[in-house]
Formats: C-alpha cells, sequence, structure tokens
C-alpha cells in the first residue's frame, strides 16, 4: 500500500470524524437534558466512530412516534370512558375526589399527565413479607370470577411461584378470562423462561411479551426500553402494585443477596386505573383493544371499599413528558415538615437533587433508606457518588444491612401522603423504563408505611459525613466514573 494511498485515507477518516462531530452538534442536543447531551458529545468527540454507532442503537429514549400517537389516543379514551362513568354514579366523587389543598396542584399536575384523576372510595393493605404476598395474591386469584390481568417486570416460574401459576390455570378452568403480559428481556434471562411460557399457554393464559427485541428498521425500539411495572388486576374490583417480580427471594443468584420488597394490595375504584393501564399495554403490544367488560361487572368494580383517594401515574417513553419525576419533584417541594425516600438506586438527576437538598436546607427532616448490598455495580456507585452533597445539605442517609438488598419504594411527605410502585429514583426510571406510581391521600395509609420504614431504619446503619469523607481514593474514583455514565440516556 503507497504512501500516498494511506495519506489520502488518513484525510479521509479525519474529515468524516469531524463531520460525525459537527453534526451531533445540531442533532444530539436537540429535545435532550443538557447533561445527557454533554455526556454523548463528549462520547462522540473522544470516539467519533463507537460514539455514533452506540448513539444510533441508544440514543432515543423515546418509543417510536408511532406507538407515542397510540399513548396519546388511548389516553383520550380512558379520559372519554371516565367522565362517561363519573355520569352514569350516584356518588360523583367517588370518580372525582378532592384532596387537601395542600395537595391539590399535585393531583392537578399528575392528571394532566396521565388523564386519571384522583379516585375516592378505596382501601389498601401494605405488605411487605416476601412469600406472604404471594400468599395474598394466589388467595385473591382464586376468588377471581370474570377476568385476571397480571403485568410484570420478571415473570418465573419456580418454587415460590408455582402456586400462582396453579391458581392462574384454576382460574381458567372456572372460566375466568386470563391475560398476562411479561417484559421480554427481564424475563428471558431466566433458565425457565420457555417452560413457563409453554404451561400458560398449555393452561389456556393469553400470554404476550412486552417491547421484544426489533432489528433496526419500521418499528425499531431502542433495545434497552423495559417495562419495568408490576401490577395485577382481579375482576377489576382488587388490585396489586409495587416493588415485588414473580420470582423467588434470592432471584436465581450465584452470591447471598436476597430481596426485600413492598407491594400494596387495593380494593375499589381505583383499581379501574391499574386496568386501564393494563389495556393501554395490551393494546400497544397486540393492536388489540379489550373492553371494559358488561355493566354488571363494571357497576360491582365502582363502589365504596374504603376511604383512601388514590390516584395512579403511569409513565415512561410512551409519554412526551417524564411523568414520574415531575410528580416527585413536585411533591417534594410541597414538603413542609418531613420526607422518608425509600428506594434501592438513587441516581437522581439535577432536579430531584435541588428539590431534595432545598428541603433539607429549608428545615425538612429529610431520611433516605438506600441498601449496602450492590446487585448492580454502576448504578451502587453512581448513587454512592451523591451522598457527600445530600449529608452535607442535612440529608440522614441510611444503608439496609446487607446481605439483604432493601428494593421497596416509596415516598412519604409529612406523614400525610406516599406514593408507591415500581419507579427508582434514577435517569433509568424516569427516562427509559415503563413504570407505574400509585398516590395514596390518606394519613392512616401512612402510618401503615412509616411502620414499614421504621422496621427498616431499625435493620440499616447511618451513614455519617465524617465517615463517609475518609473513604478510599478508589472508592471516590468508581462513584464518580459511575456518575458520569449515567447521564448516557
Amino acid at each position: 500500500m503507497s504512501i500516498k494511498y494511506l495519506s489520502f485515507f488518513g484525510s479521509f477518516w479525519l474529515i468524516a470524524e469531524w463531520i460525525i462531530r459537527i453534526v451531533s452538534l445540531y442533532v444530539v442536543p436537540k429535545n435532550r437534558k443538557p447533561s445527557s447531551a454533554m455526556a454523548w458529545l463528549l462520547l462522540i468527540f473522544f470516539f467519533p466512530e463507537l460514539g455514533i454507532i452506540i448513539f444510533l442503537i441508544i440514543g432515543n429514549p423515546k418509543l417510536p412516534k408511532s406507538r407515542r400517537n397510540v399513548q396519546k389516543t388511548l389516553n383520550k379514551i380512558i379520559a372519554t370512558t371516565l367522565h362517561d362513568l363519573k355520569n352514569k354514579q350516584e356518588d360523583k366523587k367517588l370518580l372525582s375526589a378532592e384532596v387537601e389543598v395542600k395537595y391539590q396542584q399535585i393531583a392537578k399536575l399528575a392528571q394532566s399527565l396521565s388523564h386519571l384523576p384522583v379516585f375516592n372510595g378505596n382501601k389498601i393493605k401494605v405488605l411487605s413479607e416476601y412469600n406472604k404476598i404471594f400468599e395474598s395474591i394466589v388467595n385473591d386469584l382464586d376468588g377471581a370470577k370474570n377476568f385476571i390481568y397480571l403485568e410484570y417486570f420478571i415473570l418465573v416460574l419456580d418454587e415460590s411461584t408455582l402456586p400462582i401459576f396453579d391458581a392462574l390455570k384454576r382460574a381458567v378452568d372456572r372460566g375466568v378470562q386470563v391475560r398476562v403480559l411479561y417484559d421480554s428481556f427481564s424475563t428471558k434471562k431466566f433458565k425457565s423462561y420457555k417452560k413457563m411460557v409453554k404451561r400458560l399457554v398449555n393452561d389456556g393464559v393469553v400470554v404476550q411479551e412486552i417491547l421484544p427485541l426489533r432489528l433496526p428498521g419500521k418499528g425499531y425500539v431502542r433495545p434497552d426500553l423495559r417495562n419495568h411495572r408490576k401490577l395485577v388486576v382481579i375482576d377489576g374490583i382488587i388490585g396489586y402494585s409495587g416493588s415485588q417480580n414473580i420470582v423467588q427471594r434470592d432471584y436465581h443468584r450465584s452470591d447471598d443477596i436476597f430481596y426485600d420488597e413492598l407491594v400494596i394490595r387495593m380494593s375499589g375504584p381505583a383499581v379501574l386505573q391499574l386496568s386501564a393501564i393494563f389495556l393501554t399495554d395490551w393494546f400497544s403490544e397486540t393492536g388489540i383493544l379489550l373492553d371494559y367488560h358488561s355493566s354488571e361487572i363494571m357497576n360491582k368494580q365502582i363502589k365504596s371499599y374504603g376511604e383512601t383517594k388514590i390516584q395512579v401515574l403511569p409513565s415512561g417513553p410512551g409519554y412526551e413528558d417524564e411523568n414520574n419525576l415531575k410528580l416527585f419533584t413536585s411533591i417534594i417541594y410541597a414538603a413542609t415538615k418531613s420526607i422518608v425516600l425509600v428506594n434501592p438506586y438513587f441516581v437522581p438527576d439535577i432536579s430531584l437533587l435541588n428539590a431534595i437538598t432545598s428541603a433539607a436546607k429549608r428545615g425538612v427532616e429529610v431520611t433516605l433508606i438506600n441498601s449496602e448490598a450492590i446487585d448492580q455495580w454502576m448504578v451502587a456507585h453512581a448513587q454512592r457518588s451523591f451522598y457527600e452533597v445530600l449529608l452535607k445539605a442535612g440529608v440522614k442517609i441510611y444503608c439496609y444491612n446487607s446481605p439483604v438488598l432493601l428494593h421497596s419504594k416509596f415516598i412519604i411527605i409529612d406523614d400525610e401522603v406516599v406514593t408507591v410502585g415500581s419507579s427508582n429514583l434514577d435517569i433509568r426510571s424516569f427516562e427509559l423504563d415503563l413504570e407505574l406510581t400509585v398516590i395514596c391521600y390518606d394519613a392512616k395509609v401512612v402510618k401503615d408505611f412509616k411502620v414499614v420504614s421504621e422496621k427498616y431504619l431499625d435493620n440499616s446503619k447511618q451513614v455519617h459525613l465524617d465517615a463517609w469523607l475518609k473513604r478510599s481514593r478508589k472508592s471516590i474514583f468508581l462513584n464518580n466514573i459511575a456518575r458520569l455514565t449515567s447521564s448516557l440516556q
């Protein structure tokens, strides 16, 4: 190969790299947070060829426009359906409840993001013992008369979950319509996946994977977008949601880590909102729009089961806004006395970090309960990089004792309101994962969450600023590097 040819090739390559860099300045920052845009631009400027390939594969944090349009259409259908239902009810306040003045703006925000208003007449039971959660679900599945919806990030057939699969079969055998959604990538990682799907199909369950891997082209979806929701709906009357997946407590890990979870059992009109989320996800994957069943069933659904006011907020890349992030920052700014944040993965963006530190500095007692155990290396180091600024602001940080990883996800505001669901407090949950958050406007329900959080604190070690500042240089380096990569969304 001649020197002249090598020189020409080198010049061509250099020009191509600069074209990539210049074009990226126009493309990358569009509708993207400055921190994320900067991270992508740094990657592309230092490694143009590799950077642009990675950007083309995972650079778009949203679902395809066609799918987002489906979400908008279904939002309108849901809003219209709820409006019609409200007009048919004698008790108008069940499907359009007023909350305390302090939280009215929060409720309006959540409704504007998802078209789901505050529903009254609900009852909540807090469940925090791993296998007893499964027992409760099985008991309710055995009482199903019309239909069952299950939607899970991870769905595994194993010794602990077998009773759930047995209950689904019994339901089908007595004529109950059973539909199941599961996240494709996260469920397929488990060895029993094919056996599980075969069993569900043979038992008569209608089963559908969510966000399967698709090659670039029409309908292409960024491969790391995930459906992280967890929900059960039984006859539109009983529902479950929270942090727990359908898998045994150690997630079939090879190390000694196992998980503590929290799930709520709901009964009342708000379960209709869980149904709406399932129906939306089912339509998005199958193109089939399921109905809300007969008016007789609907009348049973819409009646008072308790006194808890509930609002459900779905979020994810199917929406134009970061619904959960907007909710969390707004509700934290509304706090005047205390905030308890329980979450296993805490990698906030600047808006959430400012909300939390501002609350602490204005005298609100802020407590973060995180985990000592590490099951995701990058996330664990990234979240620890925020400890110093939090501690200096006055936030109290506790790490749940390993080898148990605290996987529960809830926020308590002023002992009056609690948000609970599947969402982590990290950029992935804000931008890339389909999530589900339940807002409970009920001080009595909050007391049950407080009991659980106190139990968590008893099993945790407090992180003190003086000791934290003395951690090794290696830890500081790893934390900072992991924090930088968290912006590549």
